[in-house]
């Protein structure tokens, strides 16, 4: 069966272009609406209450596009929001969650760092995947205070004056594998692995979500066969979104204004 319908994918803002562009790799044929909520940006200083509604609203606003799954793509609204959304709406619907199982399976030292926002850094939902997950090692969890709106920005100068104090941590700390667990990192892995000491691995949940997508869309006989279209959205300016996916994605993208 073939399946025309495109998928959803929504994040607070850029970062969630990490997880597109392993969905595009690995599914070149499927069809894209992504969604930034910008004007929302960072998730991190909502409450649960506030992220549910919100994501509710962004998922009402995909459906009308008649989205076949939806891909939240962003950590802190997977942590704080995903078991609203999939209790609310019928569709599939994916998270991102920090890569805590291949992180202790990688680990030889027994000692993973996570970087990701103050809120996923706290949450019950990554203290869990630790649990569960990770239970024989040493976790230590960096919230990472600005990292993600100097992504958003692309204020090169910022984030290189930020990583070093956090490769510092995570030196003195002995890691050996670091869990990026903000989508909005993975878009600056050169340069977090150039600040690192190369008995660091870095891995972030990109290709795994994009294997996860497959998985559900050839169980329920959803994948498309042609490629016809990519649509970009911002809840924000609509110039500065396009300006910077167009330099993360090497293409020139022009975005539509969304109004929730």
């Amino acid at each position: 069966m073939h399946c025309k319908k495109p998928i959803g994918i929504f994040d607070s803002g850029v970062g969630g272009l990490s997880v597109l562009i392993e969905i595009k790799k690995l599914l070149p044929n499927e069809n894209l609406v992504f969604l930034a909520d910008q004007k929302n940006v960072p998730y991190g200083l909502k409450t649960q209450n506030q992220l549910e509604k919100i994501t509710e609203d962004i998922t009402h606003f995909l459906l009308g596009h008649d989205i076949k799954m939806l891909v939240v793509a962003c950590n802190t609204a997977t942590c704080y929001a995903l078991s609203h959304l999939r209790k609310t709406f019928s569709i599939p619907i994916i998270g991102v969650v920090p890569a805590i199982k291949p992180a202790a399976q990688k680990s030889q030292k027994g000692k993973i760092v996570v970087m990701s926002t103050p809120a996923t850094a706290k949450s019950s939902y990554l203290k869990n995947l630790i649990k569960d997950h990770a239970p024989g090692a040493q976790v230590l969890r960096i919230g990472c205070h600005g990292l993600e709106d100097q992504v958003e920005e692309l204020d090169y100068i910022a984030i290189g004056q930020t990583l070093p104090k956090y490769a510092t941590k995570i030196e003195n700390f002995g890691a050996d594998v670091l869990v990026l667990g903000c989508t909005h990192y993975p878009l600056i892995k050169d340069k977090i692995k150039r600040n690192l000491g190369s008995g660091v691995r870095v891995i972030d949940s990109g290709k795994a979500v994009a294997q996860r997508v497959k998985f559900i869309l050839d169980q329920n006989k959803l994948s498309s066969k042609e490629k016809i279209f990519e649509l970009y959205y911002t809840t924000s300016d609509t110039v500065k979104f396009s300006k910077v996916a167009s330099i993360l994605l090497a293409a020139d993208i022009k975005a539509q204004k969304a109004v929730l």
